[in-house]
């Protein structure tokens, strides 16, 4: 029997997360829904990571390329410097012989006799020379040393950039593939809804000896199981973006169905069949509204008919959020139909 609720009430609990009571398969059939109903979504934001991916790829191509030139060059600047410097340091030894042989000829020249003013003079004057050579060859040493000091550090700088640039490179192409993968093994959404529909039936059987009713919640106003709340207010959400008004009555106790079959004026409440009362009403202890894993749907506060536009919509769509209508009850929604 339907009931008009208002769709106003924001969602309460978690939907989508089984209660700790709840069975195993129950949450079993609640993971697999979500996967259904987020599947095309998480694809969707996988495809968006590997174009990121491949873009992300050609960058780190272009670095590498970069990197590999900018180490070429301080390859190239090191080999220079370092035989630069191999030269400037020759050339000192060169200079610091000279001054040797210098200092050596001005020494015989004073142990000349007779000593020759002149020879000392032009020894003392070579030996000035040379030194002066010398000191300059040794300047030129340090500034070799310093430039090739610079091009060894620039050297370093230069291939720890390639390896950085080679290593993110890598890491970047390893990471499309697996991407590609989560894209393949994602499944469909009508795959995961209809292992999810294998499972209905089990989770009724499953759920009722062990149901409580802190197993339910409310999605806007309507109170369903926990394990059915993400699916229902998916299925409300969508609709209401098709321009179709969806609420109506969710769970119900034992109580409240033995009064309903009373008020319908079923010929006995524990055994006369549901189609024998004015409304159809399910025998106490097997409607699925007192596991709240069935709602009797109305839009815009009406229940439906077989001609209103929400029985159009949810005939296209209900069965993608583990919905399936009671052929009997235009209004009646559940995970198995019954």
């Amino acid at each position: 029997m339907a009931t008009a609720l208002a769709v106003a009430a924001p969602l309460v609990g978690n939907p989508g997360t089984a209660h700790a009571a709840v069975p195993g398969i129950a949450k079993d059939y609640s993971r697999i829904m979500y996967r259904s109903l987020t599947v095309d979504a998480t694809k969707a934001a996988l495809r968006r990571t590997l174009a990121d991916q491949k873009v992300a790829l050609k960058t780190r191509t272009a670095e590498v390329t970069a990197a590999t030139r900018t180490d070429a060059t301080a390859r190239k600047r090191l080999a220079d410097v370092t035989t630069a410097h191999a030269a400037v340091h020759e050339r000192l030894k060169t200079a610091e012989r000279g001054l040797t042989d210098t200092k050596n000829k001005l020494a015989r020249a004073k142990k000349q006799r007779p000593r020759s003013k002149n020879a000392v003079t032009r020894a003392t004057k070579a030996v000035t020379t040379a030194t002066t050579n010398r000191d300059a060859r040794r300047k030129r040493l340090h500034e070799a040393a310093t430039v090739l000091r610079a091009a060894q550090a620039q050297g370093r700088t230069a291939a720890t950039g390639l390896r950085k640039a080679t290593a993110a490179r890598e890491a970047a192409a390893a990471a499309i593939p697996r991407t590609e993968q989560r894209i393949a093994t994602a499944g469909t959404a009508a795959g995961y809804a209809a292992q999810a529909a294998t499972l209905s039936a089990t989770v009724v059987n499953e759920v009722r000896p062990k149901f409580t009713v802190t197993d339910t919640t409310s999605v806007y106003g309507v109170t369903v199981h926990r394990n059915v709340a993400y699916a229902f207010k998916r299925m409300v959400d969508d609709a209401r973006a098709d321009g179709i008004s969806i609420s109506g009555g969710g769970f119900r106790t034992k109580a409240r169905q033995i009064e309903l079959r009373k008020i319908n004026g079923c010929p006995d409440v524990w055994t006369a069949p549901s189609s024998s009362c004015r409304v159809p009403t399910a025998i106490p202890g097997r409607s699925l509204h007192e596991l709240g894993l069935a709602v009797d749907v109305t839009s815009d506060g009406k229940t439906l008919t077989r001609k209103s536009k929400a029985f159009t919509w949810l005939s296209a769509n209900a069965a993608k959020y583990g919905y399936v209508n009671l052929p009997s009850e235009a209004w009646h929604w559940s995970i198995t139909g019954g």
